[in-house]
């Protein structure tokens, strides 16, 4: 199942699957957030999440073909998940998600769509139009959790609980919806522990990959002023590092690893700067594992 990694990353589950390189184009679908629309979201967000993606100026179809031909220049031939990545990409009237989902799947050489999402944002007739989606692609639906914990929830301004999120991955599964959750570590006043916590939770439901992200201080989001009027810990690249190694020891193999580092721009970073440095902090985990002689899964042996 592993390849050069001691980890199933999605590149070897893509190849396994689709029998040739896989790629995803990010498109901005102009949808909003319910969290940030009913409060001041998540503590954390910037309110661009995916700043990676197309330009919500230009209509989906322009958005697809700049990022396709950007990628093809390393990757031709390809295969292409189109990726809705920015905002709450099921927070919309089922005749707009009908509109714009169905149109990216008759963009060239689309085999599959990536929807990222709340677990509080999917009502009972999406539910039923993702899963007849999902007989006729490869659909992906991307839940952000980031803690198991409730103060943690209560204290970042997540706006859904555990048990929202675990009845909707249950709900998922049993449509034959693949679910990936996103986690955050280094959340404020978290310990090891309780990271590892959160893992080994995940590693009892029925998910099929994860996003592992380093908590990033951004410019002009409550994190920041909170971090500035009374500065929290943040873990060090080395301590994020052993984190991680020891949270894929604890994920069953069959898991994807879509991530395992963010990814922030550098004007908008305040903390931490080693973040900047993703490549390093891939090959450190690579090494890590390696010193350790750890596996995903090792753990579970």
């Amino acid at each position: 199942m592993f390849s050069q990694k001691r980890y199933y990353t999605l590149n070897d589950f893509y190849h396994a699957k689709f029998g040739k390189k896989v790629f995803k184009v990010s498109l901005n679908g102009g949808f909003r957030c319910p969290n940030y629309q009913n409060g001041s979201g998540c503590i954390f967000c910037s309110h661009q999440s995916g700043d990676f993606a197309g330009d919500k100026e230009d209509d989906l179809r322009t958005q697809f073909e700049k990022g396709r031909k950007m990628m093809e220049q390393k990757w031709p031939h390809s295969d292409i998940i189109t990726y809705f990545q920015v905002g709450t990409n099921t927070y919309a009237p089922l005749d707009v998600l009908k509109e714009k989902f169905e149109t990216v799947l008759t963009f060239p050489n689309v085999v599959g769509l990536s929807i990222a999402t709340r677990s509080d944002a999917i009502s009972l007739e999406v539910m039923d139009y993702l899963e007849d989606l999902s007989h006729r692609t490869f659909l992906t639906v991307e839940l952000g959790l980031q803690s198991i914990h409730k103060k943690t929830l209560e204290f970042i301004h997540r706006g859904h609980t555990l048990e929202n999120f675990i009845e909707c991955v249950e709900e998922l599964h049993r449509r034959g919806i693949s679910v990936v959750v996103h986690i955050i570590n280094g959340l404020p006043y978290e310990t090891k522990e309780m990271m590892i916590e959160t893992v080994k939770l995940l590693n009892t439901l029925p998910i099929d990959g994860i996003k592992i992200h380093m908590l990033h201080v951004l410019k002009n989001t409550p994190l920041a002023l909170l971090y500035e009027k009374k500065p929290f810990s943040i873990l060090t690249k080395e301590e994020y590092i052993d984190i991680v190694c020891e949270q894929l020891a604890y994920l069953r193999p069959n898991i994807v690893i879509h991530r395992i580092t963010g990814d922030p721009k550098k004007e908008d970073l305040i903390a931490p700067e080693w973040l900047l440095k993703k490549f390093v902090v891939l090959n450190d985990i690579d090494k890590e594992m390696k010193k350790r002689n750890l596996y995903q899964g090792s753990y579970l042996s």
